[in-house]
Formats: C-alpha cells, structure tokens, sequence
C-alpha cells in the first residue's frame, strides 16, 4: 500500500493550486493522508475526486473545514495505526507535543504538519513524518510531500518537489 501525505497546502492563500506532479502522485496511491490548513474546502474537494482521502482540520482552515474535519484521527492501515493532525504552538517542541497527544493511542507512526518543515525521523519509538508544504517555503528551504508505503513494515520517505 502506498499512502501520499500532505500539509499546509493553504491554496488559494499561498498558491493558486498544488502542483501537478502532486495531483499525478495522488493518483497513483492507495489513500492521501492531509494534517491540515488547506484553507479552504476547494481543494479537499478536488482530492476527494482522485482518491480516498482522510483529513484533519488546521489552525488557518475555513469555519467550514473547522466543521468538516475533526482535529485528530487514527486511521488503521494493515495492521498499522497512522495518528494525523495538525499540530500548534512554536515549532520548538512541536513533536513532543503531538507526540504526547496520541500518546495513549498505541499508533506506529504520527503525520503531522504546521510547522512547514519537513521531517522524517523517530520518536520514541514511533514513527514521524510531517511531509512540509507542497507550496510554501517561508521555514523551509524546499517543496515536499510524504509517502508512506506499507508492506509487510512501515516505511516513511520524503519527496522534495
């Protein structure tokens, strides 16, 4: 199974689209994973067109995503439990604060975002991956998203654009 994961897509507000390597990728994946701030519904829509998608609500998502999405989700997958959410606060001690949040959930690896800065690494013994932003860099000095392949272990990779 392979999973595409996005973040901090903020379209319209910070580009007009994501990319359409982006949208070809979806495509070819199992499932799309979102940890928030699309700002607004439209391209939740458009995912939801290409492929299955489970999403969560950001601290700059519309009133209607807000009512949409809930903040948190766990979403079981051959055996593996994925936490996914947005996250808040500084980006200083942003992992161990999502970490902490799904913490009695017994997950194999938490998706998040909000910071924009792309990170693959574990935690405690979990797996983590917030797949920064397809089209915002202000914090970081690249494009990306994530892929989460599952067969027989999970495996996370970041994909600069």
């Amino acid at each position: 199974m392979r999973i595409m994961v996005l973040s901090d897509t903020h379209v319209p507000r910070m580009a007009r689209d994501i990319p359409k390597k982006v949208y070809e990728e979806a495509g070819k994946c199992d499932l799309i994973l979102h940890a928030g701030d699309f700002t607004e519904v439209l391209l939740y829509k458009k995912l939801q067109k290409i492929n299955k998608i489970v999403a969560v609500c950001g601290n700059m998502d519309s009133k209607e995503l807000s009512m949409l999405l809930k903040p948190k989700e766990i979403v079981e997958v051959k055996g593996f439990r994925i936490g996914l959410t947005h996250g808040w606060g500084s980006p200083e001690g942003l992992v161990e604060r999502v970490y902490e949040d799904f913490s009695k959930d017994k997950v194999n690896c938490i998706v998040f975002g909000h910071s924009h800065h792309a990170f693959n690494d574990v935690y405690k013994k979990v797996s983590f991956l917030n797949p920064g932003s397809t089209t915002d860099k202000i914090f970081a000095k690249f494009n990306s998203y994530g892929i989460i392949t599952i067969s027989g272990k999970l495996e996370t990779e970041l994909v600069r654009i």
